[in-house]
């Protein structure tokens, strides 16, 4: 190694189990070569020790994260934990920006004749009869035939006159389906 080295690592030595270039164990009285590292303290989690295998072992079972910590400290660290060591506060206690009703207000005064801010977007009504038979069977595209079975199916056991004691509306709301699955067949198979 060069001299400028050397300053720039000087947790390096030569000791007598260690070679040229190695780091020596911080174990007091050991010249093993210090492969591990373990952490000096808790408030220095990324300042290490380097121990040889054989007293790693024994530093790492006996060193405590929390030694010296009050239980509210302790708690106060697992509680800092789970939100990796970041700031926190109850929602909307601490805002640096505008608030919801300032934002709807602003919403509200904006021109927006489409209502895509607003979710003022009126349905368009269905032009075609194919689109108010899909409407009818409460369907989209793409659709095919199996769907549009499995659908009519399940509104006509549900609007069926039998199934609802007769009424002229279910009556009527049964003949809507029908035709609507009829519209549907005769445009999947053509």
């Amino acid at each position: 190694m060069t001299a400028g080295t050397d300053d720039v690592f000087n947790v390096f030595a030569l000791g007598h189990g260690a070679k040229a270039g190695e780091r020596v164990c911080d174990w007091p009285g050991c010249a093993e070569a210090g492969e591990f590292r373990a952490p000096k303290s808790r408030s220095h989690l990324r300042d290490y020790h380097w121990f040889c295998l054989d007293h790693v072992r024994p530093y790492n079972k006996a060193w405590n994260f929390c030694a010296g910590m009050s239980d509210s400290e302790v708690e106060a660290s697992i509680r800092s934990d789970t939100t990796w060591n970041r700031p926190t506060w109850p929602l909307g206690a601490k805002s640096s920006g505008p608030s919801f009703d300032q934002i709807r207000r602003l919403i509200e005064a904006f021109d927006d004749p489409d209502g895509a801010f607003t979710g003022a977007v009126a349905e368009r009504a269905p032009a075609t009869e194919a689109e108010k038979a899909l409407a009818v069977l409460d369907l989209q595209t793409p659709i095919d035939a199996a769907t549009v079975k499995a659908r009519y199916k399940v509104l006509v056991k549900r609007h069926h006159p039998d199934a609802n004691g007769g009424t002229k509306a279910s009556e009527e709301k049964f003949k809507q389906i029908t035709q609507a699955y009829e519209t549907v067949m005769n445009l999947l198979t053509a």
